[in-house]
This record gives C-alpha cells, sequence and structure tokens, in this order.
C-alpha cells in the first residue's frame, strides 16, 4: 500500500495564504479532494496524511469534515495551541476523533529560535503520549539545534521531521544540516519525511542529481524504517508535477530492497500515524 504521509487542503484566500507568493502563483486556488483523489488515481496512490496548512482550530476541524466525506484520506495532522491553559481538556476532545493522529505548529515561522523549548510549549508536548498523539517538526536547518535538545526531553514521543528539515538546496549548503540531521536521526522516537525538497532547490531547474546528497543523509541518519514518503502536494506544484514528485523519492530508493521499498513508501507511514 502506497500512502502520501503529506499532503495539504485549503480554500485559497489572500491574507490567509499569503506565503504564497507571485513564484508561487500556480497554487493560489482552492484544492480540495476531488482534485487530489484524480492525481492518486493516476499515481497509484492509496491514501494519505493530511496535514494543516493554517493555524487554527477551524483548521483541524475542516480536516475532519473533509476525512469523514473521502476515505482515501487515512488520518490528519491538525493544529490545536500547544501553549494554551486548557490544552489537556482541547486534546481529550480531538482523542474522540480517531482520524486525529496527531498535531503540527509552523515552527519554522517562529522567531525565537528556540521555541520548541520554551516551558509553555514543552507542556503542552509532555501531554501528546498520554492521548496516543504524534507531532511533525517543521523547522528550517537553523533551528535544528533546539530540534535536538527538544527531542531528547521527550524520549517516548513520536516525532516525525517534515521535509527533511528544508535544506538549503538552492544554495547547496550542506554541512551544518547534514551533521544536525545525523545526530537528530539517532534518536529512535524520530522519523523523517522525505517531501518538501523539490521547494527548496530552484523550482524550474532543480534536477534528481543535486537533491540526491541531502536524501542520502536522510536515509543514513533515519534509517528505512523511519523514512516516510510524502508529496507535500499542492506546494509540490510550483516545481514540477505529482509524478515527477513521486519518481524522485521511488527512483531514489530503487536499489533498496523490495520490503525497504515498502516501508517507505507507505508501511512507515501507517506504523507512526497508526493508521
Amino acid at each position: 500500500m502506497i500512502i502520501d504521509s503529506h499532503q495539504h487542503f485549503w480554500k485559497y484566500e489572500p491574507v490567509k495564504h499569503d506565503w504564497i507568493d507571485d513564484n508561487m502563483s500556480v497554487i493560489r486556488r482552492d484544492f480540495s479532494p476531488s482534485d487530489l483523489a484524480k492525481v492518486y488515481q493516476e499515481n497509484s496512490i492509496d491514501g494519505c496524511v493530511a496535514v494543516q496548512a493554517d493555524q487554527t482550530l477551524e483548521e483541524t476541524d475542516f480536516l475532519i469534515d473533509l476525512a469523514f466525506n473521502n476515505n482515501f484520506i487515512k488520518g490528519i495532522v491538525g493544529w490545536v495551541d500547544l501553549r494554551a491553559e486548557n490544552i489537556e481538556e482541547v486534546l481529550e476532545k480531538y482523542s474522540k476523533e480517531k482520524i486525529v493522529k496527531g498535531f503540527r505548529h509552523v515552527v519554522q515561522g517562529e522567531p525565537d529560535h528556540n521555541f520548541l523549548l520554551r516551558p509553555n510549549f514543552s507542556r503542552g508536548i509532555s501531554l501528546l503520549e498520554k492521548y496516543n498523539f504524534t507531532y511533525d517538526i517543521l523547522v528550517f536547518p537553523h533551528q535544528l539545534g533546539s530540534v535536538l535538545e527538544f527531542v531528547k526531553k521527550f524520549p517516548n514521543q513520536k516525532f516525525v521531521i517534515d521535509h527533511i528539515a528544508k535544506p538549503y538546496i538552492k544554495d547547496g549548503y550542506f554541512e551544518g544540516w547534514a551533521t544536525m540531521m545525523t545526530a537528530i536521526g539517532k534518536h529512535e522516537n524520530v522519523s523523517c519525511k522525505m517531501s518538501g525538497m523539490v521547494t527548496e532547490a530552484e523550482y524550474n531547474t532543480w534536477t534528481p542529481e543535486q537533491i540526491h546528497p541531502y536524501m542520502n543523509v536522510a536515509l543514513e541518519a533515519f534509517g528505512s524504517s523511519r523514512i516516510l514518503f510524502g508529496s507535500d502536494w499542492p506546494v509540490c506544484l510550483v516545481a514540477g508535477n505529482y509524478s515527477k514528485i513521486k519518481k524522485l523519492t521511488t527512483n531514489f530508493i530503487s536499489q533498496l530492497s523490495q520490503i525497504e521499498q515498502n516501508s517507505i513508501m507507505g508501511t512507515n507511514a501507517i506504523e507512526f500515524y497508526n493508521l
């Protein structure tokens, strides 16, 4: 079974989605399950995990509704304010929605480099394990130092790093990111999504050969049992089409055993998110 561990839906609003700049104008529109169902049929994808794109409880409820009406959405990663005083009450409420597998915060957009380590955020994270929720880590490479301390603090919490931590592929920066990812990969409670890489390179001129060294570091750091394939659809459309994105991963892992390939393309996502 092939599972896309990372994609989004939205009803486009210029203010809410102001991160979609002029270079990404191709995705300045609505993206719904009916759009994705066609793409999955063409690319032999069996299901997906829908991930939040907006930091509101309404976003989480929006994804729950979409999943209820579209059975190829196997799980959702929503948003809650993990710093809120009433966070346990909110988590208890969402624990009754079996489609909700975990949560994410757009930490890459936080000006505080140590956001993940602040006591109020840590308190929220400390409650996730009780309700069997996962946590998606969305950061830039300069935030990986705090990620390392963060995952050490919660050794029993299931974490996954989104988009191999968005390395600066376009600029060719490699060593610092690679060192930190190798250190983080030593922690067995952390997995990594092989997703979102093409949008860190030049949208129109990237090549697989340019991205493979980064993918290789991720694979060596986390091993085939903790790597999850993800498309980052529809964001990936600014740098290609779904088929091209899928092939970037399938071609890269083609030298691995069939069991390892199956793990990366689906089994790991099923196990991590309890789909």
